[in-house]
């Protein structure tokens, strides 16, 4: 009868599954910490930020909340010279400007595909490629070659 092996998952193996896509890294709360450095470091930090902002808008429930909340986002990502001004068409950001005064959980979803199109087309390449995404992936390798290598 053949033995299962019961090891857990290693860090530095996990942090090489956020090369698979945005999703895994996005849905990874070690993987988003470090997507967010790198942003910051590009000054484009915006865009996750928008992205969550987003996210936590569609779980809300209370209506009351929703108007209040969508209208932290717009003023925050949207409106013209937002401090956290987003890049999204005219078009885009005509039609939540249209439909602030009565948002519904979907007033965002046109700029957050293109948010997050953005992100995944063009800043997850270069993140999988920047120093930030090399040195913690090096610094889980040497880690788990200590762990298992005491004499190293």
């Amino acid at each position: 009868m053949p033995v299962k092996c019961c090891f857990h998952r290693s860090a530095s193996r996990e942090t090489m599954t956020w090369t698979e896509s945005v999703d895994t890294l996005l849905a990874n709360k070690d993987g988003l910490a470090a997507f967010r450095t790198f942003l910051k470091s590009e000054f484009s930090e915006e865009n996750i930020e928008f992205w969550l902002a987003c996210e936590d808008f569609k779980k809300t429930t209370s209506s009351a909340k929703i108007a209040s909340k969508a209208q932290q986002i717009y003023s925050d990502f949207i409106q013209a010279d937002a401090p956290k001004e987003i890049n999204i068409d005219f078009t885009t950001r005509d039609q939540i400007t249209q439909s602030i005064s009565e948002p519904s959980l979907q007033c965002f979803d046109d700029a957050q595909r293109l948010i997050y199109s953005l992100m995944a087309k063009d800043c997850f390449p270069r993140f999988l490629k920047s120093e930030v995404y090399k040195e913690l992936v090096n610094k889980q390798q040497n880690g788990n070659q200590k762990r298992w290598l005491p004499f190293l």
